[in-house]
């Protein structure tokens, strides 16, 4: 159960922290509205927030949480940008995703 809670937090994080960042390139890019930024920066304090909640050291959890990032990264690039991923782009993700697995799973003597 710890494994799951974990993989669904840090994916749930992913989407914060890629949402806090896609608005403002909206608007940088896009030429959408400086208002953006408001949710935007409520969702970058919702992806610290979220990186909190883990018991594990924040290093440990900040290292890992880039194997979800990516994951998640690559799933937007799909769903928002509307740009299909390559087999190597899902194989990357596949391989962040057991980065980050063996990164917090690992037995540890503590």
């Amino acid at each position: 159960m710890f494994e799951l809670k974990t993989v669904l937090l840090f994916l749930i994080t992913a989407v914060a922290e890629i949402v806090g960042c896609y608005l403002p390139y909206l608007w940088l890019k896009e030429g959408k509205s400086i208002w953006l930024l408001v949710p935007a920066a409520l969702s970058l304090a919702l992806f610290a927030w979220l990186l909190s909640l883990h018991p594990a050291a924040a290093g440990r959890v900040y290292a890992a949480y880039g194997g979800a990032y990516i994951f998640v990264a690559i799933l937007w690039l799909w769903a928002v940008d509307g740009i299909k991923p390559t087999a190597w782009d899902i194989a990357g993700s596949l391989v962040a995703l057991v980065g980050m697995a063996i990164i917090m799973f690992a037995p540890r003597n503590v």
